[in-house]
């Protein structure tokens, strides 16, 4: 691969010009000479035409043979005469390097001029000499149109290129460190207005990549700060109660051993679902993949409600919608469903009435806690954000709505909070890719 050729553009631009001139001029003299030297020979054809006239009318008039030839002599054309009698008078004294031409003609008159031979000769001696300065004017004006065009090109080239004299600097402190800088053009119509229009454009898409990347970097470090001190809390629990376990004496209790015991399995249980969604948010940042196949929403809720009853018998699940199919990932689509059930369930404490309801492309989760305000509808798909309102019991690690929605979006849909119309939040999801002609009829109410 060749690198781009960076001759000065000035010098490039300069050069193009002045040649295309002195073609131009070249071709110019070419046709002036040629068309010089045409008129020229039409003169000088014309002179010798008349030359001949004058003296066929001379000799009608009796004019004697020298009188005759005078009067037909001026500068640059001889006369001869070869008269009936043999008589040869006016031999031509040209030089012999002269450039001539000649023409003949026969003479009508008396008797002593009738048939007489008449032969003009011009010297075009002086038409070449006149060819031969038009030639040094044409030269000495070509070349001092070339000089002239030289120096005009040079400013008017400096001027012509100045836009990108500023798209270069603009660069350079671009390269420095500067942002923020625009060329701004006036107009975009022109070569230059769209070039600069484009450069501002490149330069937006860049300073954009750099905030978003600085952003992420950011949002990347506060994420792992963030992971590290939740996982810190679950295993310094195991660490402190394996600790324990194995400082007690033999005649410990078996009450106080089991305890001990279930905080372990508890914390570990704890740390290894942190860990498993911080590896869905790693699969979802890396593009995941679904397995798509057809799948029965209101199944997949009614499934999901029953582990609701089976781990919180105080709350009560409502289930309602039409049996659904859409094309999705099954084990993704619980995940998405679980997530939103457990977040509902910790938002009530554990006591309350949670609504499931299946739409044509989607589900709705309803609860009756608290709430969210505003502000943080959209704030709570922060990973690892969690409202003070939604901490009860254990409480969540802050990553399950940040993985249902992007579960969700992976499915082509989308996940958003808003206010329940009698208090508490509502989930809806929706968007997902729905199986034409596989729905069924209403259902009716599932208490659980």
């Amino acid at each position: 691969m060749t690198g781009l050729r960076t001759t000065s553009l000035r010098r490039r631009v300069t050069v193009t010009v002045l040649v295309v001139l002195a073609v131009v001029l070249v071709a110019v003299g070419i046709v002036v000479d040629t068309v010089f030297r045409a008129q020229a020979e039409r003169d000088v054809s014309a002179v010798l035409t008349a030359k001949v006239q004058l003296a066929q009318q001379l000799a009608k008039q009796n004019v004697a043979p020298q009188n005759l030839l005078r009067r037909l002599e001026t500068r640059g054309v001889r006369a001869s005469l070869a008269l009936p009698d043999g008589t040869f008078l006016g031999a031509a004294d040209l030089p012999p390097d002269a450039r001539i031409r000649q023409v003949r003609a026969t003479l009508s008159g008396p008797a002593r001029i009738d048939g007489a031979k008449l032969t003009l000769t011009a010297d075009e001696s002086l038409v070449a000499a006149a060819e031969q300065s038009l030639r040094w004017v044409l030269l000495g004006t070509g070349l001092g149109a070339l000089l002239v065009a030289a120096v005009a090109l040079l400013l008017a080239v400096r001027f012509a290129l100045a836009p990108l004299d500023a798209m270069t600097r603009l660069a350079r402190t671009i390269v420095s460190g500067g942002r923020g800088g625009r060329l701004a053009p006036e107009r975009t119509g022109t070569e230059l207005g769209r070039a600069a229009a484009a450069f501002d454009s490149a330069l937006d898409a860049l300073e954009g990549a750099e905030r978003a990347a600085w952003a992420s970097e950011e949002r990347t470090r506060r994420f792992v700060a963030d992971a590290a001190h939740e996982l810190r809390t679950p295993l310094a629990g195991v660490q402190a109660a394996a600790e324990a376990l194995l400082q007690q004496p033999a005649d410990t209790p078996a009450e106080q051993r089991e305890r001990l015991q279930l905080l372990v399995v508890r914390e570990s249980q704890r740390a290894g679902k942190l860990v498993a969604d911080l590896l869905d948010l790693a699969r979802l940042d890396a593009g995941a993949e679904l397995e798509r196949a057809p799948v029965p929403l209101l199944e997949l809720v009614r499934t999901q409600a029953e582990q609701v009853r089976l781990t919180a018998p105080d709350v009560v699940v409502e289930v309602s919608g039409p049996d659904t199919r859409v094309l999705g990932d099954r084990a993704r689509l619980t995940q998405i469903v679980a997530n939103l059930a457990g977040n509902a369930v910790r938002a009530m404490d554990g006591r309350g009435t949670l609504t499931v309801e299946v739409t044509g492309d989607g589900i709705t989760v309803t609860d009756t806690g608290p709430g969210v305000p505003g502000p943080d509808r959209e704030r709570i798909f922060d990973r690892l954000v969690r409202l003070d309102a939604a901490r009860g019991g254990a409480g969540g690690s802050g990553l399950g709505l940040p993985i249902a929605r992007g579960f969700a979006r992976a499915h082509g849909g989308d996940l958003w909070c808003e206010a329940a119309p009698g208090g508490g939040a509502r989930f809806r999801l929706a968007g997902l890719p729905q199986l034409t002609g596989r729905g069924g009829g209403k259902t009716g109410v599932n208490m659980f």
